[in-house]
């Protein structure tokens, strides 16, 4: 079998947990791949990774260091002619640290005989792993998500590039997939869908017992995660005189502003904003909640939800999901069998739903366990790392 290795721009990443359980499921398949990490998280919520995963993790240097690497392979003559001439030529331009990182992990992967490199979302490790493949001819792959395919940030090595040189391209929903073959025609063939995965025995199993009824939302604090709109929800669910709890779990740039919403609506007693969770605690909250609600909207630059993995967990969970209709999450969340789904923004919409499952908690139970089956079918991590390495393998 021949060998691959990761590329990650950050690694293990909490807003990522998604590739760490790929790389773990991996693992414990016998199958443990070098990972290359171009940062190193720093001041990220405390997380329960298996240490013997985080210390395979190679780490590139800053900058300082890494250029002086690279100028000593070229003094020791590791570097072809067209290395020393694309350093030259990209100079000091956008992203010419992709260059130098390409040829770090480059000279490492032909140390270790590895011909092929994947990478998470096609942004810096993507673009650094397309240097890999123009410099030392080792294939690459990636795997893309959601802002990076629907609202790629401007670079001269770009989504386009990316698709037309890759091998293969991975895609987490129906939807992306389409939205890719639909764009790069050409390149159609390349494009395929493969769910993210959970462990779902991992997962505990919701009750409904929560005295008021329980909803959880989870996600950064930013705008396409849409939760000034469930703010507005609980408003509305208060005024209607509804008993309930309502706990937004995650941080990000926009807790300010939505611990002022909070207070201006006089929802501090039924709105909390506990920060970010790890994954053990986050099951828990889960399995107490009565519900799962992810508000998300497309944000003012494009950017949306596609496979939230969020929703995986609490349909793991057992937990009804009421979202919005955005890019994959439909493929997820089945109307009226495993949730509600609304249109972006309709908090009116959103208050019925969410009223609907808090009043009546044998239908919220029948939901959820209908959306357990789902998430079996589609989200089982063996399987769907599996169909991952047929692919790349």
């Amino acid at each position: 079998m021949t060998r691959f290795a990761y590329l990650f721009e950050r690694f293990p990443s909490f807003g990522q947990t998604f590739c760490y359980r790929e790389v773990a499921e991996l693992d414990r398949q016998d199958i443990a791949l070098p990972i290359f990490s171009i940062r190193n998280p720093k001041d990220e919520p405390q997380q329960d990774w298996d240490t013997r995963i985080v210390e395979r993790v190679h780490y590139l240097p800053e900058e300082k260091e890494l250029l002086e690497d690279v100028r000593r392979a070229g003094k020791e003559r590791k570097l072809g002619a067209d290395i020393i001439a694309a350093l030259d030529e990209w100079s000091r331009r956008t992203d010419f640290l992709r260059l130098y990182q390409a040829i770090y992990v480059g000279l490492r992967l032909r140390q270790m005989g590895i011909d092929h490199v994947h990478a998470h979302f096609a942004g810096m490790a993507a673009r650094t792993a397309f240097w890999i493949n123009k410099f030392f001819s080792i294939t690459f792959s990636f795997t893309a998500h959601a802002n990076d395919i629907f609202s790629p940030r401007q670079f001269e090595i770009g989504l386009d590039k990316l698709v037309d040189t890759a091998r293969a391209i991975v895609t987490e929903t129906d939807y992306a997939a389409r939205f890719l073959r639909e764009r790069f025609s050409h390149r159609a063939d390349r494009v395929h869908r493969i769910y993210n995965g959970l462990d779902l025995a991992g997962f505990g199993h919701a009750d409904f017992s929560s005295t008021p009824p329980l909803i959880i939302a989870v996600g950064r604090l930013i705008p396409k995660k849409g939760f000034s709109d469930l703010i507005r929800v609980c408003s509305m669910l208060a005024e209607r005189g509804k008993s309930f709890q309502c706990e937004i779990i995650g941080e990000g740039p926009l807790e300010g502003g939505l611990r002022a919403q909070i207070e201006e609506l006089r929802l501090k007693d039924r709105v909390l904003l506990p920060g970010a969770k790890p994954q053990h605690q986050l099951r828990q909250r889960l399995a107490k909640a009565n519900l799962f609600v992810l508000p998300s909207v497309i944000d003012t630059d494009g950017g949306m939800d596609n496979l939230p993995t969020v929703i995986m967990e609490a349909m793991a969970t057992g937990l009804p999901v009421v979202s919005t209709n955005l890019g994959g999450i439909p493929e997820m969340v089945i109307e009226n069998e495993t949730g509600f789904l609304v249109q972006p923004g309709d908090a009116g919409a959103m208050a019925d739903a969410i009223e609907t499952m808090i009043n009546d908690c044998s239908s919220a139970a029948r939901l959820g366990h209908s959306g357990h089956e789902r998430a079996r079918a589609l989200f089982s991590i063996e399987e769907n790392v599996r169909e991952f390495c047929t692919l790349i393998l």
